[in-house]
């Protein structure tokens, strides 16, 4: 079962995927995209050690996504990652387009081939105002762009706020 969880800051999304991906009942693999630059960063990233089991595999990943999921591609694997909008973040911030079209053909072409169980957590961005500068319009566009493409390849979607999941497609 391939499952995409998308949601804004602090709605549940990540407790929710955590749920769904320990239902398996197979080994899990936690992949994490984040980057360490500030305190507050410091802070998330622990907050979200303390919140998974302490058996689960972490891998940490920020940009060569495909190549993890190709690395654990198996029936028998559950596979958790978060999340997509920091690892957009990240590419976004290499200023290399090249770099950027490769690891997001990449990683959809890994997606559509897993085998095991995946859930595949998202930040929802397209719901606020319009952005100031042209990064952050670019960053918008690009998470859209792959929420949708992430969508297309799975096979739940499920949107949270408030801590609730709204099944989007089951």
């Amino acid at each position: 079962m391939k499952h995409l969880v998308l949601g804004g800051v602090r709605s549940g999304k990540s407790a929710f995927a955590q749920e769904q991906i320990a239902a398996s009942g197979k080994p899990v693999c936690y992949v994490a995209t984040s980057q360490v630059w500030d305190d507050d960063m410091a802070d998330r990233v622990r907050q979200h050690k303390d919140n998974r089991p302490s058996e689960w595999q972490l891998i940490e990943e920020p940009l060569a996504l495909a190549s993890v999921l190709h690395s654990l591609n198996s029936p028998d694997q559950a596979v958790i990652v978060e999340c997509f909008t920091l690892w957009m973040t990240n590419l976004l911030c290499l200023e290399d387009e090249t770099r950027l079209e490769e690891e997001k053909q990449a990683l959809l072409n890994a997606v559509e081939v897993f085998e095991g169980d995946l859930v595949l957590v998202s930040s929802e961005v397209g719901l606020g105002i319009m952005p100031m500068n042209a990064l952050a319009r670019r960053f918008g566009d690009e998470a859209g762009t792959m929420n949708q493409a992430l969508a297309k390849l799975t096979d739940r979607v499920t949107f949270v706020a408030a801590g609730l999941p709204l099944p989007l497609k089951s």
